[in-house]
């Protein structure tokens, strides 16, 4: 009797070879747009200390309430799989004395996350993020370009119906004013809302604006908005970044009721949804953090990041699985497999794609899986020597091993 299949765990999936030229392509533009941007690549640990997410995303957060998968490892430590980027970035910038490096530190990732989420297409409890972080710059030209490159990102990968909405959470002062008149608001019409915001109205009351509950949606039509009481500071601040988007060409609009998940953030908040997703629209966004660095024990540090999800991104750009990458050479042979596999292994030194036998096949079988591969031509090994086989004229004729190379740099394009 056959053992029972194993199968990858819900809301998690394999990358096969297909779809990893695609992720590929994603890495490759992101990589190209931010070098040039000056940023430099950053990787940090899967698996984080649970505290710098309890502290740093904040504790009233659904991601730390019930997102996270923690774990104890054996030295009874709490350790969690990290669910977003940017905490980790600064974790990284404060252990490391980054602060010290000449301002803007601008750091980018390729990375995978992790969080217990209710699996559906494009949302997965193990999903990829692209991301750019900028540490050290309170300058508005740092939001505005942050946001354009996000941008430029999502259009150079194909993404379709791309909508950019802008807020401004102000200074943690003000929020925090702010906040207690939303509570107010709530509490007076608390009657109206749904269960679950109701249960939420003095743990986070800013994510009442997220519900698509019908009565809570009546109720946060005619609550105050943040937008409202902006600082003059803030508002000068946030009217910069407008005109700057403005005149790189970025189009936008402003959402009094944009909030985002996080609590990190301050002033600029902005994401970025695609109308090919349907109801999972969002493929990014982002916004400034003034005070996380310093919350994990660093130096007063402003700063500002975007995440865009591969995932979304695919899906909004409608690409599909990309076929197989081209066979420039195939090796075919009857009896000597040692020359085979050293035409094989000089044909790769001099930059063909080259593949030889492997599974045993009879010639005639050979011949027939070069073709399934799509090979420009074919070596075949036999007791004359060397052949070279085009199998797109049927033409067949004997090469040594130099003539075998030249032949093919003149024929197949680099």
């Amino acid at each position: 009797m056959s053992s029972p299949t194993i199968r990858a765990p819900r809301g998690t999936y394999d990358v096969l070879p297909d779809l990893a030229v695609l992720r590929a392509e994603v890495e490759q533009t992101a990589a190209e747009l931010l070098e040039a941007a000056g940023y430099g690549r950053i990787e940090t640990p899967a698996f984080e200390s649970t505290e710098l997410f309890s502290r740093g995303v904040g504790q009233s957060t659904d991601i730390v309430q019930k997102e996270m998968y923690t774990f104890e490892d054996s030295g009874h430590r709490s350790l969690t799989l990290r669910p977003e980027g940017t905490a980790p970035v600064c974790r990284a910038y404060v252990e490391h004395g980054m602060h010290k490096l000449p301002a803007p530190v601008k750091l980018y990732y390729f990375s995978n996350f992790f969080r217990s989420e209710k699996p559906q297409e494009g949302r997965y409890r193990q999903f990829w993020q692209v991301g750019a972080e900028v540490l050290g710059s309170h300058d508005p030209a740092t939001d505005a370009e942050s946001i354009v490159l996000a941008h430029t990102l999502l259009d150079r990968l194909g993404a379709r119906g791309l909508r950019l909405r802008l807020a401004s959470l102000g200074s943690p002062a003000t929020r925090s004013a702010y906040t207690a008149d939303l509570k107010t608001h709530l509490r007076d019409k608390s009657d109206e809302l749904s269960p679950q915001v109701r249960a939420r109205i003095d743990l986070n009351p800013l994510r009442a604006f997220d519900s698509d509950d019908p009565g809570t949606r009546r109720v946060m039509a005619g609550a105050p908005r943040l937008l409202d009481r902006l600082s003059p500071e803030d508002a000068e601040h946030f009217d910069e970044v407008k005109a700057l988007l403005a005149a790189a060409g970025v189009p936008y609009e402003i959402d009094s009721t944009l909030v985002r998940g996080l609590d990190y953030y301050t002033r600029t908040l902005f994401e970025f949804s695609s109308d090919a997703l349907g109801a999972q629209s969002g493929v990014g966004g982002g916004g400034r953090y003034d005070g996380l660095v310093a919350q994990l024990g660093g130096p007063p540090t402003p700063g500002i990041g975007w995440a865009a999800g591969v995932e979304r991104i695919l899906l909004s750009a409608g690409r599909q699985p990309s076929p197989p990458v081209g066979v420039d050479l195939f090796v075919a042979y009857e009896t000597d497999r040692r020359q085979a596999f050293q035409t094989m292994l000089d044909a790769r030194h001099h930059g063909l794609r080259a593949q030889m036998e492997l599974t045993g096949r009879s010639l005639k079988g050979q011949l027939k899986h070069a073709d399934r591969l799509g090979a420009r031509f074919v070596a075949v090994v036999d007791d004359d020597g060397l052949q070279l086989r085009d199998p797109r004229s049927g033409t067949q004729e004997p090469v040594d091993s130099a003539q075998l190379i030249a032949l093919l740099q003149a024929e197949v394009p680099s």
